[in-house]
């Protein structure tokens, strides 16, 4: 029975960690920008491309 009790507080002081882990991500505002990323993958083909066009060019 106290393997319960052991096992019990340890689980509650790791999710009291990650909450504050989360608290502190959010403070410091790393969830501020949501759309961003998402637009960023639909012109991720179109920042290869330029990228390899500078390649080309710098190689000549």
């Amino acid at each position: 029975m106290s393997v319960i009790y052991l096992l019990i507080s340890i689980s509650i002081v790791v999710a009291i960690c990650f909450f504050a882990a989360f608290v502190r991500a959010v403070k410091s505002g790393q969830y501020e920008d949501d759309y961003t990323p998402s637009v960023r993958m639909l012109f991720d083909d179109e920042l290869k491309k330029t990228s390899e066009n500078s390649n080309t060019n710098q190689n000549q």
